[in-house]
């Protein structure tokens, strides 16, 4: 059965609520893989909540609904304050990414204390600048970025990753809205560690069941090799995705 946008496979699902700093509850989800111990950790940070991005946005739901089964990763997802999905609302209202850093160690912390194997964050659009800014934690391993536009990250937060040291992957559309190769190549060259991959054809959202894959290969890539390249084919039990 050829994998398609709607697949769901297995894993071990079950609903978390991270707690900040400040006092707020988060709704979540924690995809494992369904036997056996998780070789590596994504913690997901979702793109804009006032342009409608949520934990639901359908790449990081797809990762948590294959790579969890077919790569042995942890998939970590949750709303930021006040952002609301088919998951449920987080307390809080939208900060601007400067009270999300509670949330983004309140993410990091969760994993940790569950005793999730090498931590990586995958940040997309708003979600990179919250992994630029807040995700400089001794337990990342390292990050990877979708459609990094680099406007609340400033140069100071690519300094401070530098310094950092852990690996940084940045894949950029050809046709972004807010940041194309050329430039990101210039901008994430203050990070010596940092690698900006562009994608052909690809626009800011990545839609499309082609780009799906090449992101969600790239960053299988860097956070569990040996499970690279990622099959399209599944011949075990699944469900679809309903939206519900």
């Amino acid at each position: 059965m050829e994998i398609r946008a709607t697949t769901v496979l297995p894993a071990q699902r079950r609903p978390i609520t991270l707690h900040t700093a400040d006092g707020l509850e988060l709704v979540g989800e924690l995809a494992l893989p369904p036997s056996g111990d998780p070789v590596a950790t994504l913690v997901c940070l979702h793109p804009l909540p006032t342009a409608e991005g949520m934990m639901d946005s359908h790449v990081l739901r797809k990762a948590s609904f294959r790579l969890p089964a077919l790569a042995g990763v942890a998939v970590l997802r949750f709303n930021t304050r006040g952002t609301a999905s088919r998951h449920g609302t987080s307390q809080g209202a939208f900060g601007d990414g400067e009270e999300e850093r509670y949330d983004v160690a309140a993410a990091i912390e969760f994993a940790e204390f569950e005793g999730l194997p090498r931590r990586w964050l995958l940040g997309w659009s708003f979600g990179t600048e919250l992994a630029l800014k807040w995700g400089r934690d001794p337990e990342v391993e390292g990050a990877v970025l979708l459609s990094p536009p680099l406007h609340r990250a400033t140069d100071a937060d690519l300094d401070g990753w530098a310094e950092f040291g852990r690996p940084l992957t940045a894949l950029v559309p050809e046709f972004d809205d807010y940041l194309r190769p050329e430039e990101a190549r210039k901008r994430f060259a203050r990070v010596p560690q940092a690698e900006v991959v562009g994608v052909d054809g690809a626009k800011h959202l990545w839609v499309g069941e082609p780009y799906v894959r090449t992101v969600l290969n790239a960053v299988v890539e860097r956070v569990a090799p040996g499970s690279h390249p990622l099959p399209t084919e599944w011949d075990g039990e699944y469900t679809r995705d309903t939206g519900a």
